[in-house]
């Protein structure tokens, strides 16, 4: 099966949702195996979309975090919750 020109969803959310759907789909044994193959392979671009999504969201996390000479500022955990 040769790869299509994937269409990225809007947001994060959009494409865990789909991914979420494309899953309860396959598992619950109701389309053929062709239809199947379609879904699994959008499924994998939308995994590979999320991991590339969650990676730029690091590294500006990384950058935001970042003390005035160049190193990492932690912050404890507690400081976290309301």
């Amino acid at each position: 099966m040769g790869k299509k020109n994937q269409t990225p969803p809007k947001t994060f959310e959009e494409a865990l949702k789909e991914l979420e759907q494309i899953l309860s789909e396959i598992e619950g044994g109701e389309v053929g195996l062709e239809e199947s193959l379609a879904k699994y392979e959008r499924g994998t671009f939308l995994i590979q979309h999320c991991r590339t999504v969650l990676g730029a969201a690091e590294k500006q996390i990384e950058l935001l975090s970042k003390a005035p000479d160049g190193s990492l500022q932690s912050e404890p955990a507690d400081d976290l919750q309301p």
